[in-house]
């Protein structure tokens, strides 16, 4: 039986940056397990991204796993909902709930200064005991990415912008707008009005630390289910993610999830435990994913030095042990796929087709040449559409 490992460093791909002397982190950084895959096998891009669809991890990721957007997209909060196993009615509509820090009317941390769990918490508690009459059930998730449920929210069909898409930006043009906004709206007014005096954030701004000033709400939609993976492709997976959304498309997928202590999410994340983990999961599965968030993290932050140092810790923690594993196999293939980039420039998803390098059995090598950007463009490997890459991983 053949064994995968999917390795998805989300974010990872880039742009030249001048600090870095026109080079891209990954050009940058020293990533010889990857390098050796490229090397060793092929590279080349893929669309994650179809035409119409904003560049985000969830459709992104939809398509790496081999699931059309177009007929399979639901939105990112129910997908974050299914990980967590938040239920919700057919007339209930979910949303992406961020604790934000907003000065001057300008989106200044998406993250809140990635508010403490306790902290959080505590102010979700308020804000589902402060906001009144409005029929909103708040859940509380990981730092500052929490889920909200708008009960009888048939006709409510606003548009809403991810937070991290408007960095150092006014909110005024990115506010949800369209039909039923209005109501959406009020339950993001009352939330301020909550947070603008609360005792956390009076110790946070103390503490010269991001106060949690609103809340953002995003992502919304119904859960829709996905088709099996294992009856659509015939391989048994698990899943290793320190993120919702991820969890959620490979619970819905029916992949097993893998948690791991110490996999925050972030950029302090214990890469070693989640190799291990790897390593461990391929003695009872086919195939085995792992996603891992710091370099999404890192671009969002407009930080080159920590995209570098994310990479090379994926690098060395994660896809070298897993390789190492998998070649005692007979059969076995690796793939490393970026699911979009995150330039550093910009601190914004892009819908550029990101690189991918994969290797192993009955995969002949090409150039040789170390795993880049500008090496996956030129080469003659482009997946377009992206679902069609799992089918071509999977493939005998």
């Amino acid at each position: 039986m053949m064994k995968y490992v999917l390795i998805l460093p989300d974010g990872a791909a880039d742009e030249p940056v001048e600090e870095l002397d026109g080079r891209t982190p990954l050009e940058a950084a020293d990533i010889p397990h990857m390098d050796w895959v490229a090397a060793h096998g092929r590279q080349g891009c893929l669309k994650t991204v179809p035409d119409g669809f904003t560049a985000a991890s969830d459709v992104a990721t939809l398509s790496v796993m081999g699931y059309s957007p177009e007929k399979n997209y639901c939105g990112r909060a129910p997908l974050e909902a299914v990980a967590r196993g938040i239920e919700a009615g057919p007339d209930d509509l979910i949303f992406r709930c961020n604790l934000v820090t907003i000065v001057d009317n300008k989106m200044e941390d998406f993250t809140a200064g990635h508010i403490s769990q306790p902290e959080a918490e505590h102010l979700v508690s308020d804000l589902q005991r402060g906001i009144k009459g409005l029929e909103v059930i708040f859940h509380t998730g990981m730092s500052y990415r929490h889920l909200m449920i708008l009960r009888n929210a048939r006709g409510v069909e606003c548009k809403c912008t991810p937070p991290h898409d408007i960095p150092s930006r006014s909110i005024d043009a990115y506010l949800p707008s369209g039909q039923g906004a209005e109501r959406v709206l009020e339950v993001m007014r009352k939330g301020q009005a909550v947070l603008a005096d609360h005792e956390i954030n009076h110790v946070r701004r103390d503490l010269g630390e991001n106060p949690a000033t609103d809340i953002w709400l995003w992502g919304q939609g119904h859960h829709r289910a996905l088709d099996a993976f294992e009856s659509r492709f015939g391989v048994r997976g698990a899943c290793i993610a320190a993120v919702d959304l991820i969890n959620g498309i490979a619970r819905s997928a029916g992949l097993t999830n893998i948690s791991v202590e110490g996999a925050t999410g972030y950029l302090d994340t214990d890469y070693q435990a989640k190799g291990h983990a790897v390593v461990e999961a391929l003695a009872e599965h086919d195939l085995v994913v792992v996603h891992i968030e710091a370099p999404d993290e890192a671009g969002h932050l407009g930080d080159a030095a920590e995209k570098i140092k994310a990479l090379e810790q994926i690098d060395a923690h994660v896809v070298g042990p897993a390789l190492e594993r998998l070649r005692r196999f007979s059969d076995w293939r690796i793939a490393v796929v970026p699911d979009h980039p995150t330039p550093v420039a910009t601190r914004m998803h892009s819908s550029t087709p990101p690189p991918f390098c994969m290797a192993g059995s009955s995969i002949s090598p090409r150039k040789g040449l170390p795993f880049t950007e500008h090496h996956a463009t030129e080469s003659d490997l482009h997946i377009d559409p992206g679902h069609d890459f799992m089918e071509f991983f999977l493939k005998p």
